[in-house]
């Protein structure tokens, strides 16, 4: 079994150390409601910049090379449908990757593709801005901001796919900057439940896809990052006890650093939860249930598929393991009111990485 650790300091962020039985840590974070630079002019982490947001009101202007790491990842799930990729680059090397799995029989479709050195990629400096482009590669992956929304095109010998995540106004994403030191610090947005269609097709399969029933999730990235980290991630989206949910969920990446990436969603609206949840998984039996604890969070989640990847390249190494399932269990909003979680899908991973 493996569980989170709680400790260490941070740069950049005030803090408490009060503990709760369960392990779970509470912090103390600010909340950022205009715009402002992710780093000061000499390429250090700007002290401004630390917080989280309901908006992406960040911008990457990063500086310097060979530590900085860019990644845009979607994951589109529908009832029988899960459909997901990743462009990022770490200045000596690009990854990109595409995956799909059909939920009623469980059977995946994977596409995967290094480059180096690094060329014929660019990634936007802010979230919903611009665009995000890896045109090199067996995979060709563009990102595009939209008046209607955003637009997702990737092609590959395996997929093809062109759909439109469409932008509801007034609703809240989470966005939140942690600072490992002044020097190694990342900016994340984490963007849940975007209904989303178009056309996607593996292996010759054309599947449409429709807003009714499918949710698109964004995972950004920019930062300096240290050699090498190790995380967990839970997202899951959609309706539960009539209301309009997302959770988002993470841990032992942020630990000591005085900021989190945990928020649940009502009706679009983010109820940050400022504190280091305790994780705790199998991880011999990837399909055994999870817990995720904390004082406001209290849930399982049950894996009907797990992807497990593990890849070595030059100086990276990646191993992956992804189940997807659904959670159950309770959440509390900011208010106090207990919000139920009842079989909303999504998933959980713990990735470690090495560059």
């Amino acid at each position: 079994m493996t569980g989170q650790t709680n400790g260490g300091t941070g740069d950049g962020a005030p803090r408490e150390n009060a503990q709760a039985k369960d392990g779970s840590r509470r912090v103390v974070e600010r909340e950022i409601t205009s715009r402002v630079d992710l780093c000061r002019p000499d390429g250090r982490l700007n002290p401004a910049a630390v917080g989280w947001s309901r908006t992406p009101l960040h911008r990457a202007n990063i500086r310097g090379w060979g530590r900085t790491m860019r990644w845009e990842y979607w994951c589109l799930t529908t009832p029988e449908h899960v459909f997901a990729f990743s462009a990022s680059s770490l200045d000596y090397l690009a990854s990109e990757s595409a995956w799909y799995l059909d939920r009623t029989t469980g059977r995946d479709v994977s596409s995967r593709s290094l480059i180096v050195p690094s060329r014929g990629t660019s990634f936007s400096e802010r979230s919903g801005e611009g665009s995000v482009r890896i045109g090199k590669g067996t995979l060709r992956i563009a990102v595009d901001e939209t008046a209607d929304g955003t637009r997702l095109r990737l092609r590959s010998p395996e997929f093809e796919a062109d759909l439109l995540v469409h932008r509801i106004e007034g609703r809240d994403s989470l966005a939140v900057v942690v600072p490992w030191s002044s020097r190694r610090f990342q900016y994340t947005v984490k963007d849940l439940g975007r209904p989303a269609e178009g056309s996607l097709t593996v292996n010759g399969r054309r599947i449409r896809l429709s807003a009714d029933d499918t949710l698109a999730t964004l995972d950004h990235g920019r930062g300096r990052w240290p050699g090498k980290v190790l995380w967990n991630w839970g997202a899951a989206s959609g309706r539960s006890g009539g209301r309009e949910v997302g959770v988002q969920i993470g841990g032992k990446w942020t630990d000591g650093t005085g900021s989190v990436e945990n928020g649940l969603f009502l009706d679009g609206r983010l109820h940050k939860i400022s504190e280091e949840l305790v994780w705790r998984y199998d991880t011999s039996d990837w399909m055994a249930p999870w817990r995720i604890t904390g004082e406001r969070v209290d849930l399982e989640f049950v894996p009907e598929h797990v992807r497990s990847a593990d890849v070595t390249r030059l100086y990276l190494h990646s191993r992956e393991d992804q189940a997807f399932g659904h959670y159950r269990g309770t959440v509390v909003a900011d208010d106090g009111t207990v919000v139920e979680i009842d079989d909303l899908f999504g998933w959980a991973e713990e990735v470690c990485r090495r560059w």
